[in-house]
């Protein structure tokens, strides 16, 4: 059995210490101030430790009182924090879903209210991250960008990705000498993807087009995939960018793909934990995942 002072005492204290007054604490709690003080007083004689200086006006923690004080600070946090997540679980379903930024941005949430129309028992939250998200703990399934290598986990192919140049209608080269003229617009990979074969860079599709005389890391270059989308929208130049992030921008007509020439590159997969497999979230996932995406195509 673990050998703790009263839970009410413990919680008296926190509440004194993060106040600095047993007033304070008295009306936060609503009981009197001498009902703290005898609380403070029968844990001090438990612990055989002083926790508190007393002053006239005002008290201050004593070393022994400065030790305890994060711990409990800390650990009633996450109490109620479990508490109230458990609260939530039981009011409401959320489905978890994470991907890229860009992702989310572009693809799924124009596509987030289809959600609620098939499952509309259940809460839908997008995690736009570009990191990798715990799917045991932090989400209940991903669309992972990637070679579709996923060790551990369990993963659905959706489709591959293709890369071609896109542009303003009004600024859409009629040949690749009309090219040369056009400032071009770079996504910058980073340094884990940068030389990477599968990463479409201008340089890349230059060599593929037989253009040798452009520099292929002239013009702009974004870190961001999606502010480079809106460099493009804004007629700023021509950009090797994701057919599948500027989807929508094609079908309208508000950017046009002057070349036929595209790159493949990754692809998108559903993933999931195994564990999560038959977790009723990661299920009403998948059913809707898979039929945006027809498990196969955009």
């Amino acid at each position: 059995m673990r050998k703790l002072p009263p839970l009410g005492a413990l919680r008296v204290f926190e509440a004194a210490a993060r106040r600095l007054s047993f007033k304070q604490a008295a009306d936060e709690l609503n009981v009197s101030a001498t009902a703290v003080s005898h609380q403070i007083r029968q844990l001090e004689d438990l612990l055989e430790l002083k926790l508190f200086e007393r002053g006239t006006r005002q008290v201050r923690l004593t070393p022994a009182g400065q030790t305890l004080f994060p711990v409990l600070r800390d650990g009633l946090d996450r109490f109620e924090q479990a508490i109230g997540e458990l609260r939530r679980s039981r009011d409401t379903k959320v489905a978890r879903l994470t991907s890229t930024v860009a992702f989310v941005a572009k693809r799924l949430a124009p596509l987030a209210g289809s959600f609620r129309d098939a499952h509309p028992d259940w809460n839908l939250r997008l995690d736009a991250s570009n990191r990798t998200v715990d799917l045991d703990a932090d989400a209940d399934a991903a669309i992972r960008y990637g070679d579709g290598q996923y060790p551990g986990l369990l993963s659905e192919p959706l489709f591959a990705d293709r890369f071609a140049p896109v542009c303003a209608p009004r600024l859409a080269p009629m040949s690749l000498d009309a090219l040369r003229e056009t400032t071009l617009i770079h996504f910058d990979w980073g340094p884990a993807r940068r030389d990477d074969e599968r990463a479409p860079v201008w340089r890349q599709w230059l060599r593929h087009a037989g253009v040798t005389d452009i520099d292929p890391a002239g013009g702009l270059s974004f870190t961001d995939e999606i502010h480079a989308v809106q460099s493009v929208v804004a007629g700023q130049g021509i950009g090797l960018l994701s057919l599948t992030l500027v989807a929508e921008e094609l079908a309208s007509g508000i950017l046009v793909q002057p070349f036929a020439l595209s790159l493949e590159s990754y692809r998108y997969d559903l993933v999931y934990s195994p564990r999560a497999a038959e977790r009723p979230a990661t299920q009403v996932l998948r059913d809707w995942v898979l039929q945006q995406f027809n498990g196969g195509s955009q």
